[in-house]
Order: structure tokens, then sequence, then C-alpha cells
């Protein structure tokens, strides 16, 4: 109902600037007058404000990308320089090696923000199934990267290389993987082994009979130093970036081992236990080769782990840990691993010195001169 009017009074008149109305835009002056407001100014110049001040960010950010943040390639060398110190030399060589040949050309040249999931599809794709593990690592080592240069608080951030559904939905469809294990040497046969290696010459062969007898891995023995000899207590620690669990290791040495040390020591000079002929370390292939050359390429040098384990499991009654101890494995079990801290080293040397004086057989092998 609406109240009539005073007589006498007039409404009052609507103050200039106020809105008439929740939704009027514009002053009732400038209606009546008929002169445009700003926004009606703007959009008769052609102009829309948010459109304009939503350009200007996203140019602003455009700039701000290109000035301040690297590319991936400056990103994966500032990365590789901070780790080369910690890093085996198979790293050193693998890591670069592979970004270049595989990641900078496709993402390179762009920034973090700038990569997405089908740029790491894109250069993934040719090598997902002909080289498995070379694109596995490939793939972890982009992700890694991309990680190390994002915010830790940026909740929002996906890795575009992390291997989600999505991708490997999209990746070539891989055959079932069939696990294949290094050919190895059956222990019944390693004596006779051992008798045709100590005839041949050479440094790779005693480098060989080293790793037989001390039960250790390629990359552990071709590197090894003098350094990493203590030779009052008969043993080789070798420092954990040569070591798979990437922790220093202890070898107790048997007498066999000392006496193919003492071989190598006469006149040498150098720092490697092993030097090939130009005072270098030897190619992983050496030892590989030196099978070859004796009859035995259908064994590799790896499998001689697998020749001891087994002899130690039926031939011997040292425990589990002991002979995991000894290869330097790691325990599946945390529960085991705690109470198992120590490396047992009196135990896996009596264990070594068994392993020797099988290896040794019935007659006591000889060590020639290194030719």
């Amino acid at each position: 109902m609406e109240l009539p009017l005073l007589e006498g009074r007039q409404a009052a008149p609507a103050r200039p600037g106020l809105a008439q109305g929740y939704f009027a835009k514009e002053c009732p002056a400038c209606a009546r007058c008929g002169a445009p407001s700003r926004q009606r100014r703007s959009q008769h110049a052609g102009l829309d404000i948010v459109q304009e001040k939503r350009a200007a960010r996203e140019e602003a950010k455009a700039v701000e990308i290109t000035i301040t943040r690297p590319t991936f390639e400056q990103c994966a060398e500032i990365y590789i320089r901070e780790h080369w110190s910690i890093w085996s030399k198979k790293h050193r060589n693998r890591w670069p090696s592979s970004l270049k040949r595989y990641a900078y050309a496709t993402i390179g040249k762009l920034t973090i923000p700038e990569i997405k999931p089908s740029h790491v599809y894109e250069l993934l794709r040719p090598i997902w199934v002909e080289k498995r593990e070379t694109a596995n690592r490939v793939r972890g080592r982009i992700e890694t990267i991309i990680a190390k240069n994002v915010d830790v608080d940026d909740t929002d951030f996906r890795n575009p290389a992390e291997l989600t559904k999505q991708l490997r939905e999209k990746l070539p469809r891989r055959p079932k993987r069939v696990v294949r294990h290094h050919p190895a040497l059956p222990y019944a046969e390693a004596s006779q082994f051992m008798t045709d290696l100590s005839a041949a010459a050479g440094t790779a062969t005693s480098m060989l009979r080293f790793l037989i007898l001390t039960a250790c891995r390629t990359n552990e023995v071709v590197d090894a130093r003098w350094s990493e000899i203590d030779r009052p207590s008969s043993t080789w620690k070798i420092p954990g970036d040569r070591m798979k669990m990437h922790q220093d290791h202890v070898v107790p040495l048997s007498g066999h081992a000392l006496a193919i040390l003492d071989c190598m020591r006469d006149g040498a000079r150098g720092e490697l236990i092993f030097p090939n002929p130009d005072g270098g370390t030897f190619s992983e292939n050496a030892m590989l080769a030196v099978l070859d050359r004796l009859g035995y390429s259908h064994v590799t040098v790896h499998g001689f782990r697998s020749t001891f384990a087994t002899w130690a499991e039926e031939c011997t009654d040292y425990p589990d840990g002991v002979r995991e101890a000894a290869l330097a494995h790691k325990y599946k079990s945390a529960t085991t691993a705690a109470y198992q801290r120590g490396q047992k080293l009196e135990k896996r040397r009596a264990l070594m010195k068994d392993w020797a004086q099988f290896l040794a057989g019935a007659d006591v092998i000889s060590f020639p001169e290194v030719g």
C-alpha cells in the first residue's frame, strides 16, 4: 500500500552520482543528458577492459618465463654438476649421453612449465619397446630433473614425465618380460676353470681371477685401487659409490687373492690395481674377452657370483646372513636388516678362505707373473 504524499511536499530530487536502483549503471544526470559512462565509452571504442588486463597479465607472464626460467637442458646440466662428485663412472657417462640422445631434441629448449605429457610421449615412443631399460631410465631422469625444479609447496603441479595410466596406455604395448639370469658356470666345473685361467697371462686374466675369488661385481674390480687395500688386516674396502647398495663394503681377502695383489704390485706405481696397457681402467668387456679366448663364451663374468652362491648354499653350512653379506646383497626383510647391521667380517673371512680352497681343488694353483 502506497502512502500518499503530504500536501505541500514534493519528493526529494535524486542526488547526482547516486545509483537509481541496484542494477543502475549510470548516474541519473548522465542518463538525462545522454553522456556515455566509462564502460559505454570503452565499449564504444571497441575495447574490453577485462580482456585488456588479462592479455597484459599473460604477456607479462610470458616475458617473465622467457627472462628468468631456465630451459630443461640447463636444468639438467645443473643437476648433473651437483651430483657429479658422488656419481660412479657409469652414471657420469650415462646421464648426459642418454638425455642428449633421447630428450634434448624434444624438450631441451622448453622451460619446465612448457613441458607437457605429450612431449614425453613423443620422445619415449620410438624406444619404448625396442629399448625398454633405456626408455625407463630416460623417463625417470626427466621426471627427477623436473621435480627438482618445481616448488615443493606447489600442490597443483603434476609432473608431465610421471608414468600415469594415460601415458602408459598411450605408449606402445610391451611384450611380457622374460626373466633371464646371467649364464653361470656350474660350481663342479669351477676348479678346472681356475686351473685353465691360471695358465693364461695378462692383467685382464688376473683381474678375472681376483673377481672370482672375491665374488664381487665387474665394476667394483675394474676400478679397484691400492688405497682401498688394507694389507695388515687382509681386507679390501670398496667405497659406496661403486656399490649397488651405495654403502661401503669390506671384502676379506684370502691368501690366493693376496697372491694376485702381490703379483700386480710388483713394479707397479699407479693407483689402479688392474690398469689397461694405457694406464687407465679396462672396459667391462675385457674379462668377457678372456672367457671367450679360453672357450667359455657360454658363461658371463657376473655369473660367477651365482656359482659362488650355489656352492655356498649346497656345499657349506654357513648361514644365509653370512652368504648374503659376502655378496653385498640387501636383505629382503627390513626387520632382518635391522638385526643384521654387522658385516660379519670374520665369518665371511672363513667362507672366502673355503671358497679359495675349493677353487684350488686338489692341486695348488700357481699364479704366474703378469705379462
